[in-house]
């Protein structure tokens, strides 16, 4: 019952975002929910399970620390910014209704957003005190918040330098892997998992981790990101052919051309 509740709870979210959406001419302000919708699954579903109070707070709060902190980002990035070229791209291309074909869109991330929350909700549930794997749980949590807030935190710092325009970000994190922000996401919900997987069915909310980890490595991540990046900073081809493209590797040597 707790799992429809949350499920309802997604549609619900993404529909009066909608709606606002669609008051303002706005559609990509469902990034911006991303994030701070999993800390609203979390919070009503550490409200209605029964499980184990210690690991119901730490569950709760570690998920609604990285969402909301998400969220906040990606709310002050886009807000002084033109809408998503990927939102007016999709309403361009809708055929006979593009608003009815938006709200589609809108529900498709209602519903991966469900998914990816599994082992949140499942973890919420679980009556066993915390042991050595929630220890474990909440380290590579750690990491993998200190790579998103801090990726993030040093692509704004450099944004923000007039004397950055047009150059390539490779310092900091950003020297090791190319989106220390997009493989610190993955590796949060790898932690996460973790408190779920005390039992063997757990193991089926394995899936949250690797959708996760295909969509920004493989999916709308990091592909849709790099797609022209490189026509409008030209030392992002010699970028590439040094840094990781996900796990933070040492960079290598590159041989000058010529």
């Amino acid at each position: 019952m707790t799992f429809l509740v949350s499920a309802l709870v997604a549609v619900g979210l993404v529909t009066a975002l909608f709606l606002y959406a669609d008051r303002v001419k706005r559609y990509d302000l469902i990034d911006s929910l991303w994030g701070p919708g999993f800390a609203v699954i979390a919070i009503v579903t550490a409200l209605l399970a029964d499980g184990d109070p210690t690991r119901q707070w730490h569950v709760t709060v570690l998920t609604a620390v990285w969402g909301l902190r998400l969220g906040a980002y990606i709310f002050a990035r886009n807000r002084k910014k033109s809408e998503d070229q990927r939102y007016v791209d999709i309403m361009r291309r809708a055929k006979g209704n593009p608003r009815l074909h938006m709200y589609r869109v809108y529900l498709i991330q209602a519903a991966i957003m469900w998914v990816v929350s599994l082992p949140v909700q499942v973890a919420l549930h679980l009556d066993a005190p915390m042991n050595v794997l929630d220890v474990l749980a909440i380290v590579i949590w750690l990491v993998g918040f200190t790579f998103e807030s801090v990726g993030d935190w040093q692509l704004a710092q450099f944004k923000a330098d007039p004397a950055s325009k047009g150059a390539v970000m490779d310092r900091g994190l950003w020297r090791y892997t190319r989106h220390p922000n997009y493989f610190g996401d993955a590796v949060v919900w790898w932690g996460l998992f973790l408190f779920a997987l005390h039992t063997w069915a757990a193991l089926l909310t394995v899936v949250s981790p690797l959708v996760m980890t295909f969509l920004l490595a493989k999916g709308t991540g990091k592909p849709l990101l790099e797609k022209d990046i490189g026509q409008r900073r030209p030392g992002y081809a010699e970028y590439v052919r040094r840094t990781s493209s996900f796990i933070p590797m040492p960079p290598k040597k590159v041989t000058p051309a010529g």
